[in-house]
């Protein structure tokens, strides 16, 4: 069974910085992509960022130009750096394995609980 827990969140002011960190109970390299969702109070959940196998990434609407996803297959953790966060970044974040997509909508099969990010003016 496969298990992701998710670290790192927390209240921050907006421009500040926070980096997210997801420990996968298994070996990164055996998922075909790993990820960052984000969902917001009443809003639908929503790609951040992915990381292929071979290392390539993608980054949704919401991540592209602040927000770095990397990872460290020696350790099996997956991060999300955050800058110059601001208030509409406030949402729940979570880390998620082996996404694929129907369209320009995400899903994943393994999903962690989820880590809570608050930016406040």
């Amino acid at each position: 069974q496969v298990q992701l827990v998710e670290s790192g969140g927390g209240s921050v002011q907006a421009g500040g910085s926070l980096r997210l960190s997801c420990e996968a109970s298994g070996t990164i390299s055996s998922f075909n992509t790993m990820g960052w969702f984000r969902q917001p109070v009443g809003k639908e959940r929503e790609l951040v960022a992915g990381v292929e196998r071979d290392g390539s990434t993608k980054y949704g609407d919401s991540g592209q130009g602040r927000f770095s996803i990397s990872r460290d297959t020696a350790k099996d953790t997956l991060y999300l750096e955050m800058n110059n966060l601001k208030p509409e970044d406030t949402a729940m974040y979570y880390c998620a394995a082996d996404l694929y997509n129907s369209g320009t909508d995400y899903y994943a099969e393994h999903w962690g609980q989820g880590t809570q990010v608050t930016v406040y003016s």
